[in-house]
């Protein structure tokens, strides 16, 4: 099982190209970055914590693509990803060629973790019906994957529309990075995974073990190899017994969440998780 590192970061956080540095120097195999494009003061939508008050990072979300980009510019082997994207508030014909120029200019180490969105006032300033999310999301990523594996590229839907046309650069990675939905365990994610994505985000511990089958009988039934997922658990704050029982049922990677500070507050938390790199 695979250690990777989450940071929410912002202006006043460490900056994610000196975490991807350092990261990579200790031997972690991803860092992965969230996305808000803003969040309005409304706050009609409760926080996805719990939480009374919303925190101040997500208020001061960095655009990921950015951020993960220059982090690939001074590293050479950690994976880069986005956890989540919120595919739902682009373009996708755009979105389809940045997320093919970050994979590119990364040497082939782009993940695209997704997720459908939890915040109704972001959606709606983006013209989301929020309803309608999960169709909308799962027709802009089948039309970004027609961009990415054909060289004349076309797409007709209810959300995405486009005429015979050329895009390049065309990712690294074959036949497209990998990519993984966040949510709540049930057959409609199940079926989304199943038909164009690679793995699951799954949403806290609990229930995880009975939950797999499932997800590998929706794999099968769509003539996929259930062998081949990847099950990312994000946000985790490590125990050894924790790790080792996501190693027992077939997790493939644990991300572990560093707190969006500064980096003096940072890197010895890194350090502390740098211990559950050696088995």
């Amino acid at each position: 099982m695979k250690i990777g590192i989450t940071i929410h970061a912002t202006d006043l956080s460490m900056s994610p190209v000196e975490l991807a540095r350092e990261a990579e120097q200790r031997g972690f195999h991803s860092l992965y970055i969230p996305e808000h494009t803003h969040i309005p003061t409304s706050r009609r939508t409760p926080a996805p914590t719990g939480d009374e008050v919303l925190g101040e990072e997500y208020l001061r979300s960095l655009d990921p693509y950015v951020a993960l980009g220059a982090a690939a510019a001074v590293t050479e082997r950690i994976r880069l990803g986005t956890g989540i994207a919120l595919v739902a508030q682009h373009d996708a014909i755009t979105l389809a060629k940045e997320l093919a120029t970050l994979d590119l200019v990364s040497g082939g180490r782009l993940v695209l973790g997704i997720g459908y969105g939890w915040n109704r006032e972001e959606m709606e300033n983006h013209g989301i019906d929020v309803k309608r999310r999960r169709a909308l999301v799962r027709e802009r990523v089948l039309a970004m994957q027609a961009l990415w594996a054909q060289e004349i590229a076309e797409f007709h839907g209810e959300f995405v529309n486009f005429e015979p046309s050329w895009q390049w650069p065309k990712p690294v990675q074959k036949p497209r990075p990998p990519i993984l939905i966040g949510g709540a365990a049930g057959p409609t994610l199940f079926a989304h995974i199943a038909e164009y994505a690679d793995g699951w985000i799954p949403i806290g511990g609990a229930g995880l073990r009975a939950a797999l089958p499932d997800l590998r009988r929706a794999m099968e039934e769509r003539g996929r190899d259930p062998s081949k997922l990847h099950i990312v658990p994000m946000g985790v704050q490590p125990e050894r017994s924790k790790l080792a029982h996501y190693a027992s049922i077939g997790v493939t990677e644990a991300v572990l969440r560093l707190p969006s500070a500064p980096r003096d507050v940072v890197l010895p938390v890194l350090d502390d998780f740098a211990t559950y790199l050696v088995s």
